[in-house]
């Protein structure tokens, strides 16, 4: 609203006593008939307002709002009876909360400043509502108060006492707008009982001194009333003005489109161009921009009558003579002169908030209950206040994290546990030091290059059980023939008697397969470290979330303790490599069985010239059918061979009564190796996966190490210790300020609740 004066924008003298006007002694909610209930319920209102809770809740309010020079001062004026501030400007530039309240007693004003967000703009837990100067009981002294008040709230880095003091003229302010409120608390046997607020005018364009935020600013402060479902808008309109030029009424309509919460005031009727009344009297016969309750019309004072002294009365007076002497305004219906003059619109004002109020209060006594559950709710996800004994809850923390550790170490049966994402890298490793698998073939090479079909991998009947997945080449590319067994085999042949071949040649075939070992244990750590680290940092991560520092400096340390354990564990997997470089084992018995059985197989899988199908061991599968005729044959041999005591043999054995080969002894060096392999591949996998498990994982929480290394690395005990400590667990400061946001909302419905249930329950 333009700082300016018009004749509307003016005020009247308020140095007479109050004369009825228009009617019995009060209108609306002074009404006799309906006063006890209606006061009692705008009460309630008024207890809830001053705790803030709007911010929280949807109270009713009467919001009156309007552009720049539509008349709302006048208005504003017009109801209470008192005059504001025009001069300085500052009077739009915050709400101004207007309580009227009817009393027998002689006229009073008290002048509050109701602060609900601190010098930086951000909101307070419960609303200070400070008295602003002692009690006014004469209508001339508002004005000043009111215009120091203003400055109070535009300068809130400052002492509101200061603006009391008579000497202070300053004019300056810190900020352009503020939603803190001025408000007047006026009672007196010529006070209406009602309540409203006055917000900014919206501007149009920004003066001298002013910023180009200023507009949306306003704009926005206005918004954040207009927007609630319990708002009443009290629209002010010029009729001086084109209708759709007029912002006001833009704003108001996209948050009302309907008009239902919306009351229309036409203002300065007396300036309508000669002419253009009807266009103007559709809206009060509800024919344009149609509105629930309707359009009404008001008539202020003109700038000569102000200069005159009018008082309130007589200009009350004056309002009624205009609406029922000047044409067209006096050739309404009946029906539309009710929406005519200052006192029948305070009479809709006061019945359309007293109806709302009497609907909101009940659903607001719930609301207020399940904001405080969900606020509770919210309050109880916060990690818990920092311990004013930072000492004992770090260790605290220390202590539950190693035993938490602990456990999670061993083995929990969640899907994504840390055992259970270490296990596909175990079956991986295990699956590759089994692809070393020396790739014996009892055939020659250039028979299996003739017919790569024929002679290709066979994978041993017993392995068949006795593996879950045999393992099988991917292709032919390491296989070892037999024929150049037996060439490297007789190329050894020292000082050795007739057939016999040294034992080297089965070393170093077994140290072929042996030296690549080492790459998928390496590979096998590799991954199990990285793994390992993943978890532990989420596990720390989850039980320190609300200690950023003390998360950190923890994950730092026991990324060190993992990686002082991983320096051991490789040693060990290296260790392990050494002791498998020089072939040795005490399973004898085992050893000897698997070579008998690799014997066997490699025996009977020798080709009979160039017919491999013809072999002993494919002649073995047919074994498998019950319907076959060597099912039948070999069913005779061995009943015959158990009635002349040989019992417990199988077909597979039968392949030693095969006729001598010249390269059994390749056999034999096949066989020694193949089962050196498999006795030997199994010991190196479980001690590797064992030793990984042991050193590493398990390493990481052994003998309370990690505690004490906590300990030390975060200088508990050092004679800083304790500040360290507060400073581990100091609270981040999102949470802090969330925290702080629950308590004061809570602080707010919780004063709501208590005005509810003293005021009105």
């Amino acid at each position: 609203m333009s700082s300016s004066s018009t004749s509307s924008e003016s005020s009247f003298s308020s140095n007479s006593d109050p004369v009825t006007v228009d009617g019995p002694k009060g209108v609306g909610l002074s009404d006799p008939q309906h006063t006890a209930s209606r006061r009692r319920m705008l009460d309630v209102v008024n207890a809830l307002h001053l705790t803030g809770v709007q911010v929280d809740i949807d109270l009713p309010v009467i919001a009156v709002t309007g552009s720049q020079s539509s008349g709302k001062s006048s208005l504003i004026e017009s109801i209470s009876g008192v005059k504001l501030p025009r001069a300085s400007g500052t009077c739009t530039r915050s709400p101004t909360e207007c309580r009227l309240s009817y009393s027998e007693e002689p006229w009073k004003c008290v002048v509050t400043l109701r602060i609900i967000t601190d010098k930086n703009g951000k909101p307070l837990g419960h609303p200070s509502n400070i008295p602003f100067g002692e009690p006014i009981y004469n209508k001339e002294e508002v004005e000043d108060r009111v215009r120091r008040a203003q400055r109070a709230i535009l300068n809130p880095s400052l002492d509101y006492e200061e603006f009391l003091d008579e000497s202070n003229k300053a004019v300056g302010r810190e900020i352009s707008f503020s939603s803190n409120s001025v408000c007047l608390q006026i009672t007196g046997p010529d006070v209406e009982d009602l309540s409203f607020c006055d917000l900014p005018g919206l501007i149009a364009s920004v003066g001298s001194g002013g910023s180009a935020g200023d507009i949306e600013l306003v704009q926005g402060l206005v918004t954040s009333y207009i927007k609630k479902p319990s708002c009443i808008v009290l629209l002010t309109v010029a009729c001086e003005t084109d209708f759709h030029n007029q912002g006001a009424h833009q704003l108001t309509k996209a948050h009302d489109r309907d008009g239902v919460r919306t009351i229309g005031v036409l203002t300065k009727p007396d300036r309508i161009p000669l002419g253009e009344e009807d266009s103007w009297l559709r809206y009060i016969r509800n024919q344009e921009e149609s509105l629930t309750n309707g359009w009404f019309s008001v008539k202020q004072p003109d700038s000569h009558a102000l200069a005159e002294g009018i008082t309130w009365e007589k200009a009350r007076e004056q309002e009624r003579q205009f609406f029922t002497t000047t044409p067209p305004w006096n050739k309404l219906d009946s029906e539309y002169q009710n929406h005519l003059g200052t006192s029948r619109l305070v009479e809709r004002l006061s019945d359309v908030l007293t109806a709302k109020i009497a609907q909101r209060l009940p659903i607001i006594q719930e609301e207020l209950q399940d904001l405080l559950t969900a606020t509770d709710e919210q309050l109880n996800k916060l990690p818990k206040p920092p311990s004013s004994d930072a000492l004992s809850e770090v260790l605290h923390l220390l202590s539950t994290f190693t035993k938490g550790l602990s456990q999670f170490l061993e083995g929990t049966p969640d899907e994504d546990g840390l055992l259970q994402s270490i296990r596909p890298a175990y079956e991986s490793f295990l699956g590759a030091i089994r692809a070393t698998e020396p790739d014996f073939r009892p055939y020659e090479r250039q028979a299996a290059q003739r017919n790569p079909e024929a002679f290709k991998h066979t994978t041993p009947l017993f392995l068949k059980s006795e593996e879950e997945v045999p393992y099988v080449p991917a292709d032919d590319s390491s296989a070892i023939y037999i024929d150049e067994v037996m060439q490297r085999a007789r190329q050894s042949i020292t000082r050795e008697l007739p057939n016999h071949y040294p034992f080297l040649v089965v070393r170093d075939y077994i140290k072929e397969f042996i030296k690549k070992w080492q790459k998928p244990a390496e590979a096998l750590f590799g991954e199990v470290q990285r793994i390992l680290i993943r978890h532990v940092k989420k596990f720390v991560a989850e039980h320190f979330a609300h200690y950023p520092a003390l998360q950190a400096r923890v994950h730092s340390i026991v990324a060190s303790v993992i990686s002082s354990s991983a320096d051991v564990t490789l040693q060990r997997l290296k260790w392990f490599s050494y002791l498998e470089s020089r072939p040795r084992t005490l399973s004898n018995f085992l050893y000897s069985e698997y070579q008998h059985k690799f014997y066997d197989h490699f025996k009977a899988s020798r080709p009979k010239g160039d017919v491999p199908r013809a072999t002993f061991a494919s002649r073995l599968e047919e074994y498998s059918d019950p319907n076959s005729d060597m099912y039948r044959y070999m069913t005779k041999v061995l009943n015959g061979l158990t009635e002349i005591g040989l019992p417990g043999q199988n077909p597979a054995d039968l392949a030693s009564l095969l006729p001598p080969d010249p390269y059994d002894a390749a056999i034999e060096i096949m066989a020694g190796v193949r089962a050196y392999f498999q006795i030997a591949y199994k010991r190196f996998s479980d001690n590797i996966s064992a030793a990984i498990d042991y050193e590493l994982v398990l390493g990481l929480d052994r003998g309370q190490a990690l505690e004490q290394s906590l300990r030390k690395g975060l200088h508990i005990g050092s004679p800083d210790g304790y500040e360290r400590c507060k400073e581990y667990i100091q609270e981040p400061r999102h949470v802090a300020e969330r925290r702080a946001e629950l308590l004061k909302k809570r602080e707010r419905l919780e004063s709501a609740r208590k005005e509810l249930a003293d005021v009105w329950l």
